[in-house]
């Protein structure tokens, strides 16, 4: 990780293309249309060639690793406070099932918490 390695997308911030799950579409039982939808940000994130893909909300994350999943897509998908929280070293053991292998077993060990 490390901002050296941050691969933003195009376009991006308010120009940026959804997910395709958001506004409810991802318990809307259409599961081809969605992942149809989806397919132009499958194609932004693939164009970036990143090996993770963080996502901010529920939807995003769900619809992001759903598309990774049945594409065998290359990315993990993961959320962005599950990296805020294990660069924190507060991250359980239970909470690294969306991490990389090159990720999973990061402990973050802050002196000052010892004390």
């Amino acid at each position: 990780m490390g901002e050296e390695n941050f691969v933003d997308m195009t376009p991006n911030r308010s120009n940026n293309f959804c997910c395709g799950g958001g506004g409810g579409y991802l318990q809307s039982g259409f599961q081809e249309q969605r992942r149809a939808y989806g397919q132009t940000k499958a194609n932004q994130i693939l164009t970036t060639k990143a090996s993770y893909c963080i996502t901010p909300c529920h939807n995003c994350h769900a619809q992001v690793h759903d598309m990774a999943e049945v594409n065998d897509h290359a990315w993990q998908t993961t959320h962005l406070w599950t990296l805020l929280n294990l660069s924190l070293g507060i991250l359980g053991p239970n909470e690294r099932e969306y991490l990389g292998d090159d990720l999973k077993d990061v402990d973050v060990f802050h002196p000052e918490s010892a004390m």
